[in-house]
């Protein structure tokens, strides 16, 4: 009852509205001017790779760039710190964010191989089916090792991926 009398107060809710309002506009701008933290850079790709420590990870990254080189015919480039990208495309959400991104690509990760299948997984379920032992997130295809994937599906899932993104996005 204390609470109420403070809140119909109207100094009280002019105040409270208006801190509300700040806050919101704070969050949206904080939103719509944040940086991509994954953007391409000029790092080398088989440096990068020859400084896995663990020998088999090591191999099927290897594996995995010459798969995707193949597949997409487009040179390797580094994003971030950690993700082997091929290819890119400019995005612009209707939020006003925008931004370029990789078509797909793959980063050696300490649990798993992730390769990165940008339209996610939906339209693929047939071949996800027929692909081997994997996990997935939204776009992400997580693989322990390549032993335990066929290759020629996971090689047309790429492909397919790719000219899905060349589509959308008009490459």
């Amino acid at each position: 009852m204390k609470y109420r009398k403070i809140y119909e107060c109207g100094y009280f809710r002019f105040f409270f509205r208006r801190i509300c309002l700040n806050l919101r506009l704070f969050q949206l701008q904080s939103y719509i001017m944040a940086e991509n933290k994954t953007v391409r850079n000029d790092g080398d790709v088989r440096d990068f790779l020859n400084s896995i420590p663990e020998v088999t990870k090591r191999k099927d990254a290897l594996t995995i760039l010459d798969l995707m080189e193949k597949t997409t015919g487009l040179a390797p480039e580094m994003w971030g710190t950690s993700i082997i990208g091929f290819g890119n495309y400019h995005y612009k959400y209707e939020s006003g964010r925008e931004g370029d991104f990789f078509l797909t690509g793959f980063s050696p990760r300490k649990q798993n191989l992730t390769v990165y299948i940008i339209p996610g997984f939906e339209r693929y379920q047939k071949l996800m089916e027929k692909l081997g032992k994997h996990k997935t997130g939204k776009s992400c295809l997580y693989i322990k090792r390549l032993e335990d994937i066929n290759l020629t599906i996971l090689k047309e899932l790429i492909r397919l991926s790719v000219d899905r993104m060349n589509r959308k996005y008009n490459l």
